[in-house]
């Protein structure tokens, strides 16, 4: 099985077009050692149990310390199995063994789990004093980001009989919704003109300079999603309602709280940030669809057509190998620690990315963490167009941010997803920046820089859009079960809204909501987008104005300690206060002032 996988990747490499080689975990679905680290991890969990369940209260700092280590080690082997499960299926999605397969070792990793649930528990039960303490030791202190972490849920844990209710019932509840969500997003054909295309490919045609390919696809995609509105509004429902069960119970005041708490995000920051924001739309959103109705030669653009290439564009094709040179130039030029970071990406004996789109394979792009004994790795749906360019960017950010994060050990690293996504846009920006200063033609400029625009309001504006739908239907879901037709209702209101008279949001674009994964998989996980992007705007600012000494140190600095310190003690040596409305203003301001630069250069040049 090992040998077949490395003649494949072989092969794949010739063809500057790289694929996953899994061999670093295990050797395929088949892999004895699979079943030998099941029960080591059953076996682990257990042993914890045994030796140290209701122990703290009294426990010496050494053997605290020696729990500790037990369940990090256990950690870094459910880290392995659950991860090779889940890379495993993402690229063959209507391998049905591939997905039965993810689904045992979910079910069996949860059961095991279920011995360990007193170990957070107990933490939280202990006295201050007692946790003081233990903490004071010198050896239990390198682990305080993390019991620090476990203590912040205090208030919302339950009993260990009602934890472990939960704890089983995950894998038939919110687990199995995401599970059919996805298989059935990956089984969804989509026709045109006769010919098949799954989710990923016809994503693709949206960024087609013919405009009939892309209302083509557009209407397609939004006649599928209507045709399973059914299903999807009914799994939606589910994962809504389910969150309600444990958040009621759990004590979380607002559907978003529990993601607050876990971002480490209080809410002045993230009301500050989606006021700043929904202030802006017309300033930025509005202002700039109006800008590209004209370029496109209509007087209002449809939703399908908001990232469409500018027909005057030279819609030029990039192969794999010129991107990564592109990327790590311009990872070379901000810092050539960074580059060295991002090169093991690219050695062709390791094939840390799966970068080919293909039948099965999930749409989109991400980056997964492992512990520090292996290493990340990602996945892209490639077509060489100049957004996979940025897109290989922004997710190379992650991979060398997990890279530098990991190095906090297995527990203490729990970057939460604010900062996660700052380090990929940062990537992005880089290397947009760089693109930029190749280009002297104006036409090329303005090209450029409205791509880039594109992105931006797609991450800053419409993630916070986003954030408004999913608060509106977690509200009104409790009121009861919301139909096909009140969710289409929100999504036009909230899309009209801060995509603005320019842009046409109806019957052919008002289903399309379930694409949109984050709403199914990671609820209000999408306002972390904005908030990074917001983040790295100002944060670039504050690079190219160069009055901070070592920036590039001090960036690569804050990327290794982002599981261990909050948001604003990391922005603090670069004068930053994520709290203040004026903060986020000066974000999206860069934001603005692209679309100055864009509105200047419209007039100068001739179409």
């Amino acid at each position: 099985m090992k040998s077949t996988m490395k003649k494949s990747q072989k092969m794949k490499n010739r063809n500057n077009v790289p694929a996953w080689d899994l061999s670093d975990l295990y050797t395929g679905m088949d892999d004895p050692q699979i079943e030998k680290d099941l029960q080591k991890y059953k076996k682990q969990n257990e042993t914890l149990a045994k030796k140290y369940k209701g122990t703290f209260a009294s426990i010496s700092p050494s053997e605290f310390l020696k729990a500790i280590r037990m369940v990090e080690e256990n950690s870094i082997l459910g880290s392995k199995l659950g991860v090779f499960a889940y890379l495993n299926m993402v690229t063959r999605m209507k391998d049905t063994k591939a997905v039965s397969f993810y689904q045992s070792i979910d079910e069996r990793m949860t059961d095991y789990a279920k011995a360990s649930i007193f170990f957070t528990l107990e933490i939280n039960q202990l006295s201050e004093s007692k946790f003081n303490e233990l903490t004071k030791d010198k050896q239990v202190s390198y682990y305080k980001p993390f019991l620090e972490r476990v203590r912040r849920f205090k208030a919302h844990e339950l009993s260990e009989p009602v934890e472990k209710i939960f704890l089983e019932k995950s894998v038939t509840s919110g687990g199995a919704w995401r599970r059919l969500y996805d298989e059935h997003s990956a089984a969804l054909e989509y026709i045109i003109d006769g010919k098949k295309y799954n989710d990923a490919e016809i994503s693709k045609l949206l960024l087609d300079k013919d405009s009939e390919t892309r209302a083509k696809a557009g209407r397609e995609m939004n006649r599928v999603c209507k045709e399973n509105s059914k299903l999807f509004t009914f799994i939606y429902n589910m994962i809504v309602k389910d969150k309600a069960i444990s958040d009621d119970n759990r004590g979380y005041k607002s559907p978003v709280a529990a993601r607050n708490l876990d971002n480490q995000v209080d809410d002045k920051a993230l009301n500050a940030l989606t006021s700043s924001v929904r202030a802006q739309y017309a300033n930025l959103a509005h202002r700039f669809y109006k800008l590209k109705s004209k370029w496109l030669g209509v007087k209002k653009i449809q939703y399908w057509d908001r990232n469409a290439p500018l027909p005057f564009s030279a819609d030029r094709q990039y192969s794999w190998e010129e991107s990564v040179k592109i990327v790590l130039d311009a990872y070379e030029k901000f810092s050539p620690k960074l580059k060295k970071l991002a090169e093991p990406f690219f050695d062709k004996d390791k094939s840390w990315i799966d970068v080919p789109p293909r039948d099965g394979k999930r749409s989109g792009a991400f980056a997964m963490p492992l512990p520090e004994k292996f290493h990340p790795y990602l996945m892209l749906n490639f077509v060489g167009k100049q957004n996979d360019v940025l897109t290989l960017a922004h997710e190379l950010g992650h991979g060398c941010h997990m890279r530098l994060s990991i190095k906090q050990g297995e527990l203490n690293d729990d970057t939460p997803l604010t900062l996660a996504e700052m380090a990929s846009v940062f990537g992005e920006m880089i290397t947009f920046q760089s693109l930029l200063s190749t280009l002297d033609d104006d036409k090329e400029k303005l090209c450029l820089i409205a791509s880039k625009v594109n992105d931006m309001i797609n991450t800053a504006v419409r993630q916070i859009a986003f954030h408004f739908f999913e608060t509106r239907v977690h509200e009104e879901r409790k009121k009861g079960e919301l139909s096909a037709e009140r969710l289409d209702e929100i999504w036009l209101e909230e899309m009209r809204a801060s995509l603005g008279p320019s842009v046409i949001v109806d019957n052919d674009s008002k289903s399309i909501w379930p694409i949109v994964s984050h709403f199914f998989h990671s609820p209000f996980y999408v306002y972390a987008y904005s908030f990074a992007d917001c983040l790295v705007n100002s944060l670039y600012q504050v690079y190219r104005e160069g009055k901070i000494k070592n920036f590039a140190d001090k960036y690569l600095d804050m990327l290794s300690q982002t599981g261990v310190k909050r948001y604003d003690v990391l922005l603090k040596p670069f004068g930053l206060n994520a709290k203040s409305p004026e903060f986020w203003n000066k974000g999206l301001n860069l934001i603005s002032s692209y679309i100055d630069e864009l509105e200047r250069l419209d007039k100068k040049v001739k179409f």
